[in-house]
């Protein structure tokens, strides 16, 4: 390479660098997002550990969901409601809900089945199903 070719190289770099930076910064969450973070087998059950972020124009003062637990074989386990308490607008919350008399290997699936509860002063009685996005990043599923 010459000097020339060897000066820009950093600059060229550098603006190359920019767009790709754009791209990968996160947005700001859109609707609701509950994400099955984690799982541990504990002395009672399997633990689940779930990320919810809300990106509504409002806060959700109480929101709850039935839950059902499918099995390796895809039969239903168990259903359950599970109390997510608040959900702040523009925030992040972490919950934790021990499954008991369950072992965390025995499960594939976990699917949002309904809304048990959703209060809201400001946003629509529906917003707690219609605008939900569920994703797991642990080895059961979580849907919707």
């Amino acid at each position: 390479m010459n000097r020339a070719t060897l000066t820009l190289l950093p600059l060229v770099c550098g603006l190359l660098a920019v767009p790709a930076q754009a791209q990968t910064a996160s947005e700001p969450a859109q609707g609701l997002s509950v994400e099955l973070n984690a799982t541990a087998e504990t002395d009672n059950g399997c633990m689940m550990t779930f990320v919810v972020e809300s990106g509504l124009g409002g806060d959700i003062s109480k929101a709850s969901y039935q839950m059902v637990f499918f099995n390796g074989e895809g039969l239903v386990e168990r259903m359950t409601v599970l109390d997510f308490q608040d959900i702040p607008a523009g925030r992040t919350r972490v919950r934790q809900f021990n499954i008991g008399g369950t072992d965390c290997s025995s499960l594939s699936r976990v699917l949002v089945n309904d809304v048990a509860t959703c209060e809201s002063a400001d946003l629509p009685e529906d917003v707690c199903i219609v605008s939900l996005a569920a994703s797991s990043r642990s080895d059961i599923e979580l849907s919707n």
